[in-house]
């Protein structure tokens, strides 16, 4: 398969990828309120008839990218971004424990951000 077209979609807090013009996979996530700021992944989906095609991973990988040109940690909330980091450790550098205590905090505190 090609790469997903991949598009950040901010004010909804969605980063998504697209073949023919349709999503097929997205990451849910929102910008930590600390400082430093961080991104923080909260839930990766794809579209189960897209399913194995590496999206969940492309997504991830941009993510991850997209963090990095901004200059900021990634916080993977996200059990498949967590396990995606865990195996890309030269892509996914380990966010500091209180950026992820901070991340969970807000997402308790505010759960829209799911």
């Amino acid at each position: 398969m090609a790469d997903p077209d991949i598009r950040d979609n901010r004010p909804a807090g969605l980063l998504e990828a697209y073949e023919d013009g349709q999503v097929t996979g997205r990451i849910v996530y929102f910008t930590l309120d600390a400082t430093p700021a961080a991104l923080v992944a909260v839930h990766t989906v794809v579209e189960p008839e897209h399913e194995g095609k590496g999206i969940a991973g492309a997504l991830v990988r941009e993510f991850y990218a997209m963090a990095a040109r901004e200059g900021v940690p990634v916080v993977p909330l996200c059990q498949y971004a967590a396990e995606w980091a865990l195996r890309h450790p030269d892509e996914a550098p380990a966010a500091p424990a209180e950026l992820v205590r901070a991340a969970q905090e807000q997402l308790k505190a505010d759960p829209r951000l799911w």
